[in-house]
């Protein structure tokens, strides 16, 4: 009989939690629209209102100031713009600055014009150059506007954490506004918006258990806003047009606090899990690089490269052994190549790196199966080298 695969890329998506199932199929059997003011109406408006709540309770923040979006994609383009109101004020952003190792969804500059986007390095580790970051904000012309700072507080490839405080003390200092990718964190470390210093942050449903299609931006506060990026009805306070999706924000909110809850014994437990999983790993190939692995990272990440085994064909290979990891970011699929992530690094991109991410259902059998699996795999790597 043959074994289940194991599913390792939960960097790449979340398998749906039970809790949050559960309640979207209450929020299904709701009628009402959120907006309607009837029973039915109150009814759906009340569970987007819990929903708010639990996900601003995740990351330390007031319920009214999460905006509730489609995804996390959204939620940059609504952020990265260059107008903003400061109550009815308008208040311009003239520069983007993103780090070298931000998701796409931030590196594109969202709102901002290919040519009004600077990127800020990395050092070998993968952690934002903070020396940089100050050189860039204090040469840049300050009379053109405020400049506009993007920082992902996890790298969804390498796991590696940032110092996003410190970030934010250096982009408050100029007088910028600081954005804060917290996709891959949320769940995964605890978040505080007030420890932070963020002034808008980012995030995802279905990274941490919830549905696809939901996401949330989350202000430091109400007054200071970005211009909407969809426009129409009134809702979301006017910050977000269209009709809530209901049932994935519901489901949303309960991934949310089932995340909230147990979280540093939990990532504990993964953080063992990895910990094996990489000793595993540098025994079956001892050329192995862990990338990241000197810096602080979150518990359930491993992005690696196998010299001499190209990571599209890698995947391929652990596919076919019943492992599911990913080549790089799942965003990429398709169209595998270098890592920007391991080029800002100043790594050797051409082979690129494999991601295992792991989540709170994965086992310590599946983790031995996975070293036997890589074992197997780096073992045929170094047979065809000699054959060659």
């Amino acid at each position: 009989m043959a074994k289940q695969r194991i599913y390792m890329d939960w960097n790449a998506t979340a398998p749906l939690l039970g809790e949050a199932r559960a309640a979207m199929l209450d929020a299904l059997a709701e009628p009402g629209n959120p907006s309607s003011v009837h029973a039915e109406g109150r009814a759906a408006r009340a569970m987007v209102e819990k929903a708010r709540r639990q996900v601003a309770a995740l990351v330390g923040a007031e319920p009214s100031h999460v905006t509730f979006t489609s995804c996390a994609t959204e939620a940059a383009n609504h952020a990265l713009t260059p107008e903003f109101r400061m109550g009815r004020a308008p208040l311009v952003a003239s520069m983007l600055y993103v780090s070298a190792i931000e998701h796409p969804a931030l590196r594109e500059g969202g709102r901002f014009a290919a040519d009004r986007v600077r990127e800020i390095p990395v050092t070998v580790s993968g952690v934002i150059d903070l020396g940089a970051l100050e050189m860039v904000l204090a040469a840049r012309p300050k009379e053109e506007g405020l400049p506009l700072v993007a920082v992902m507080l996890v790298n969804n490839e390498t796991g590696v954490i940032q110092p996003v405080a410190d970030v934010a003390r250096v982009v408050h200092a100029h007088g910028g506004l600081l954005v804060v990718d917290a996709v891959q964190a949320a769940g995964r470390i605890t978040i505080d918006m007030g420890v932070l210093g963020a002034d808008f942050l980012i995030l995802s449903s279905h990274k941490i258990g919830g549905p696809k299609g939901a996401g949330a931006l989350v202000s430091r506060g109400e007054t200071l806003m970005p211009v909407p990026l969809l426009k129409g009805g009134g809702q979301e306070k006017g910050h977000r047009a269209g009709t809530e999706n209901v049932a994935a924000l519901v489901g949303f909110g309960a991934a949310a606090q089932w995340m909230s809850e147990d979280l540093a014994e939990r990532n504990a437990a993964i953080g063992a899990l990895r910990n094996r999983l990489e000793e595993g790993m540098r025994t079956a190939a001892s050329d192995v690089v862990i990338h990241g692995a000197g810096a602080a990272r979150v518990a359930n990440t491993c992005f690696f490269t196998l010299p001499g085994l190209k990571a599209e064909t890698g995947q391929i290979a652990f596919d076919i052994e019943g492992l599911a990891l990913s080549a790089g970011a799942a965003c990429s699929s398709g169209k595998v190549g270098q890592s920007h992530v391991l080029t800002a690094m100043g790594h050797d991109a051409k082979t690129g790196g494999l991601r295992i991410s792991l989540g709170p259902s994965t086992t310590a059998d599946e983790v031995e199966r996975a070293i036997e699996i890589f074992s197997r795999v780096a073992s045929r790597r170094k047979m065809a080298g000699e054959a060659a």
